[in-house]
């Protein structure tokens, strides 16, 4: 059985709160709380405040694999802090973090990475 090669975790470098998150999507601050809670957004507290990692939400948009990650990483019974973690653990097999990853030609490999957590 071929070894995954896990290290530290990474913490998310920039944070945004809920207002910037919304600022940044051209949304209401009313439909990035359906987006957290229709788990398609990743917000954990940070500092006391809800908030998200800003790598998630790049070029104004969430990125096009997150919801379908987290979905499966709650499925395999992660909570939003566990999910946080697992994104940031660094993988030298991808390069780098799934978080980071998830921003490039590797997305898909993360998906599949996620799946593969949940059996």
């Amino acid at each position: 059985m071929a070894e995954t090669s896990h290290s530290t975790t990474d913490a998310p470098t920039t944070w945004l709160p809920l207002p910037d998150v919304a600022e940044r999507l051209g949304l209401s601050i009313l439909k990035v709380h359906q987006l957290i809670k229709d788990g398609s957004l990743l917000a954990v507290r940070h500092e006391g405040v809800r908030q998200v990692p800003a790598e998630l939400v790049a070029n104004d948009i969430v990125l096009k694999h997150l919801p379908g990650v987290l979905t499966l990483l709650r499925d395999a019974g992660f909570n939003d802090e566990e999910a946080l973690r697992w994104l940031y653990t660094a993988d030298d097999t991808l390069p780098g973090t799934p978080a980071a990853a998830l921003g490039g030609d590797k997305a898909r490999e993360v998906k599949r990475r996620a799946q593969a957590v949940a059996f």
